[in-house]
């Protein structure tokens, strides 16, 4: 038996990276899942191999911040299987730039996905959870919440995660619903590789420096974070709300 058997959720952002192996990882033991990214592409890729292997999922294309779109994905979940229970609002991007570069465009566009998006995300998700009286709601944040050279965006929408995350747990608690949150540290995906390259470094390079930083001797990957995320998902914690669990090697990466 898997641990999340005859649950159902919905992955944002799952169309690489840290998204991906959350909802590989959901499939493997379980889980029917809704793989949802603004790219249909690689979702797709991915629901497919799923079901190739004898799993139960499906792709659907979401713009996160689109109301219309994140509302349609958590009803065609619904509709699919008849339920909700889990939701992991993993879906982000980057523009980094320094605050005296940094365009009025480029802090909307982070704050907008990575915050606004989990909050769509997690007010469309709720109202099913709590008619079951069950759910799971899971954020990905980063240890760039502490502050980070070159993100004031993404560092304020990252933190303000933290905070959307105890203020669900606080609110949704009394209807068995959970929210809990991930905070990454260097996590080698393609976002990262993407990274390095507008900084004109190679990524073994980028990694090594990197590394030197870390308690643990390593760079993280997309599964560690997913097993973090598992486990948030799973009945294990289910006396376990409003916390921020850093996956970074060590108290901050």
């Amino acid at each position: 038996m898997g641990r999340l058997d005859g649950r159902v959720a919905l992955v944002t952002g799952a169309g690489r990276g840290i998204g991906e192996a959350t909802a590989r990882r959901f499939a493997r033991e379980g889980a029917r899942v809704c793989l949802a990214d603004v790219g249909a592409e690689g979702v797709t890729s991915t629901a497919r191999q799923l079901v190739d292997q004898g799993m139960d999922a499906f792709a659907a294309r979401v713009d996160v911040t689109s109301r219309a779109e994140v509302e349609g994905a958590v009803q065609e979940t619904v509709d699919r299987y008849g339920r909700l229970d889990i939701l992991v609002n993993n879906a982000g991007v980057t523009r980094d730039s320094l605050i005296y570069k940094m365009t009025d465009e480029d802090w909307r566009t982070v704050m907008n996905v990575n915050l606004t998006g989990s909050f769509l995300c997690s007010r469309a998700a709720q109202r099913h959870m709590v008619e079951r009286n069950y759910g799971r709601i899971i954020n990905v944040s980063s240890t760039s919440a502490l502050g980070n050279r070159g993100q004031a965006n993404y560092a304020a929408a990252k933190a303000g995660i933290q905070g959307f995350t105890k203020t669900l747990a606080v609110e949704l608690g009394r209807y068995g619903i959970t929210a809990n949150a991930v905070a990454p540290g260097f996590i080698e995906t393609e976002m990262t590789r993407e990274a390095a390259a507008r900084l004109g470094v190679d990524f073994d390079d980028f990694v090594a420096q990197l590394v030197k930083d870390i308690p643990v001797g390593r760079s993280g990957w997309p599964e560690d974070v997913a097993a973090a995320i598992l486990y948030f998902a799973s009945e294990e914690a289910s006396f376990v709300s409003g916390q921020v669990l850093y996956v970074a090697g060590g108290p901050r990466a």
